[in-house]
């Protein structure tokens, strides 16, 4: 009876090894699951606030325009939509600030106004904006867009997001 009793003894310390580390890998498991959602969340937020920032600066851009006080860029008006803010060059040299800065914005956001005729419509002032804003870092940035119609007194907005960094 005495040798069964020291078998059993020696069975209790390997199930609670077993456990211990059945619960510490789970635990680094969670752990590491936990980093990733709150790296995610934080490109999210920094997602969110260049696409404010953009949104913002967009906003502002349109109303200086439709109001008079808004720089466009003086190239010769061409037919076609304008391409120039697409080039980094010409896009850095010629885009404003609409606010010297913007809430958790690493950059304060930027826009660039480009006038532009409509070949259907002649007797339209049309103008493309884009705007770029920017995240807590440089490489989180949101680009929006907007065309502006002024048909007499009739304003006609079109906006839209830009997908890609063109630059």
């Amino acid at each position: 009876m005495r040798r069964e009793t020291n078998r059993e003894r020696g069975v209790a310390l390997p199930v609670v090894l077993l456990i211990v580390s059945m619960m510490l890998v789970t635990s680094a498991a969670w752990f590491e699951a936990s980093l990733f959602e709150a790296r995610n969340a934080a490109s999210v937020v920094d997602q969110l606030q260049s696409f404010h920032a953009a949104d913002g600066a967009l906003t502002l851009c349109a109303r200086a325009l439709i109001d008079g006080s808004a720089p466009a860029y003086s190239a010769p008006v061409q037919v076609g939509e304008p391409q120039q803010w697409r080039r980094q060059d010409t896009f850095d040299a010629l885009a404003t600030t609409p606010v010297s800065a913007w809430p958790g914005s690493v950059r304060p956001p930027q826009c660039l106004v480009q006038a532009w005729r409509i070949e259907t419509r002649p007797d339209v002032r049309a103008w493309l904006i884009t705007a770029r804003g920017f995240g807590a870092t440089q490489d989180a940035q949101s680009w929006l867009q907007m065309q502006l119609v002024l048909d007499g007194t009739h304003v006609a907005r079109h906006w839209r997001r830009v997908v890609a960094r063109p630059f």
